[in-house]
């Protein structure tokens, strides 16, 4: 399963920017604009690591990170626009991990959460993000699949299911991981979905969908993007 990431941050922009990067690095994300709704997925949906905004519209992070504190050892990486020293100082010590000031790239954002991660003890493999086989090249980043080198057009849960096989590319995903990770745990035992939707996928990735070369059947198993 993912790793979940719970993203605090009311700026809609910058909280879509966070969600889909993540997202792309196979981390489940969700997002809260207040600190009341951060509060509530804290007790009913515990992430493994917090990246949160200090101002919010109903009260200041910083009460989240000692709500946090107070319970659990939950890696926690602010990003905010407050670069004052004795801000960062007295947010590090009331228990964030780090501590990135606004305007940052995605990609120091990852290094931190990775880091944070690694001193709890989970070590996070570099994700990939691009495919490419024969005339067949996805780019996770890009949102984009290519055949003979012309954009294919993916429906959201086609390239969904598309982009957790990428990011294992040459090593089989059971089904429940694939159900889970796309549809939602409750949809593990939902074989026929997999089924469906893998038709499709073959239908406009394989030259012949009858014998793919690319999205691999491991029978009563899963399945697996082929890498050669």
């Amino acid at each position: 399963m993912s790793l979940r990431v719970l993203v605090v941050e009311d700026d809609r922009e910058i909280r879509a920017l966070i969600q889909s990067s993540l997202s792309v690095e196979g981390f489940d994300v969700q997002t809260a604009v207040t600190l009341r709704e951060a509060q509530a997925l804290l007790i009913h949906s515990p992430p493994d690591l917090i990246v949160l905004d200090l101002g919010l519209p109903d009260g200041d992070g910083v009460e989240l990170v000692q709500q946090v504190r107070r319970h659990h050892a939950t890696p926690i990486v602010v990003v905010s626009a407050r670069h004052q020293e004795a801000q960062k100082i007295a947010l590090l010590d009331a228990g964030a991990d780090d501590y990135l000031t606004k305007p940052f790239s995605v990609a120091e954002l990852l290094a931190r959460m990775r880091v944070a991660l690694r001193h709890r003890g989970t070590t996070l493999a570099a994700a990939v993000t691009v495919h490419a086989l024969d005339d067949l090249r996805v780019d996770l980043g890009l949102h984009q699949v290519q055949k003979a080198g012309e954009n294919l057009h993916l429906t959201p849960t086609e390239f969904k299911l598309l982009a957790r096989l990428v990011r294992n590319a040459g090593r089989v995903v059971t089904h429940r991981q694939l159900l889970a990770d796309v549809w939602g745990p409750e949809f593990t035992d939902h074989t026929h979905y997999l089924r469906l939707y893998m038709g499709q996928l073959r239908a406009k990735i394989e030259h012949d969908p009858a014998e793919p070369r690319h999205l691999l059947t491991e029978t009563g198993v899963g399945y697996r993007l082929a890498v050669d």
